[in-house]
């Protein structure tokens, strides 16, 4: 029986992190052990008309991926800390949000909706899919917005009884920045369509976030750049361009920023139903500092 819960309410305050394939001693699969605990997975929308968002700030992690037209979307997961009134803009899910979202053991997944081949694929993923259909009492359209940019998701509707989530068994891991960092005050994504700008505020230790040239009030104390392969799916948009697949199980570069600083690293992911391990590059463990982690994915 699929569990409904995702974490509401406080948690353990976290002081960095790292992303590990398994927990220590156990070759469990992330949420192992875990009853009633479902992370909230929310498919975001990115372009201008669909900023500023709402309730970015109170996720955890936020994902960042290339789509149709080099533009890009966001995934907004909620692990732990109280979830916001509201999130969005929502919209469609994605053939890459099924693989990354393994790594979060049996998450629940919030999206407006997703082509017709691709549902078979959603049906068979281990994540619970709550688009409007399913839920339509957790969605409204926001009257000051124009379609398809407007709509919107109320968290607390989507479960009645949540579950504090113990984020060390998604591979969450905690600890001090390492030594030899490149002073790096600023450093930029790019996709074809779209771009992002990570500026560090020293008085405030965080990262300030400019979406194609225009600022942002998220604060992520950590972002991850994670190198992949990004290549054409089967699958297009409605216009029919193709949707892009962004591989998150395999081992690339990684640039962890924090702290003011860049640190080389590398990523290795083992499978679909395991988290993402990031290292430097002679083997040592790369950890976040606390607060909101950001994980970009970016073509090598």
């Amino acid at each position: 029986m699929k569990r409904r819960a995702f974490l509401l309410g406080s948690a353990a305050v976290l002081s960095g992190c790292t992303i590990e394939s398994r927990g220590p001693g156990d070759g469990r699969p992330p949420g192992a052990g875990q009853e009633g605990c479902v992370p909230l997975a929310v498919k975001i929308d990115n372009v201008g008309p669909a900023r500023p968002h709402t309730g970015l700030d109170a996720a955890d992690v936020i994902h960042v991926e290339q789509v149709e037209s080099g533009l890009s979307r966001l995934l907004a997961v909620y692990a732990s800390g109280e979830l916001p009134p509201a999130v969005g803009p929502v919209r469609s899910a994605r053939e890459t949000d099924l693989d990354l979202l393994g790594q979060y053991g049996h998450p629940l997944l919030a999206f407006s909706g997703a082509q017709g081949k691709l549902q078979p694929l959603i049906d068979a993923a281990q994540l619970e899919a709550r688009p409007p259909g399913k839920a339509p009492g957790a969605y409204y359209r926001a009257p000051d917005r124009s379609a398809p940019h407007n709509l919107y998701l109320r968290p607390a509707r989507l479960t009645p009884r949540p579950a504090a989530c113990d984020l060390a068994s998604f591979g969450l891991r905690f600890g001090p920045r390492p030594p030899n960092g490149k002073a790096t005050p600023r450093h930029t994504v790019r996709y074809p369509s779209a771009r992002f700008t990570f500026t560090w505020a020293e008085r405030g230790e965080h990262w300030q976030v400019a979406m194609d040239g225009r600022a942002t009030a998220l604060r992520p104390a950590t972002v991850i750049v994670q190198y992949t392969r990004i290549r054409g799916s089967r699958f297009r948009d409605r216009w029919g361009n193709v949707s892009p697949f962004t591989e998150t199980v395999g081992e690339g570069r990684a640039l962890l920023l924090r702290n003011g600083n860049a640190y080389e690293g590398q990523w290795r992911r083992a499978g679909a139903d395991r988290a993402t391990e990031y290292h430097t590059t002679d083997g040592r463990r790369l950890y976040c500092a606390k607060g909101q982690i950001w994980v970009v994915y970016a073509r090598a």
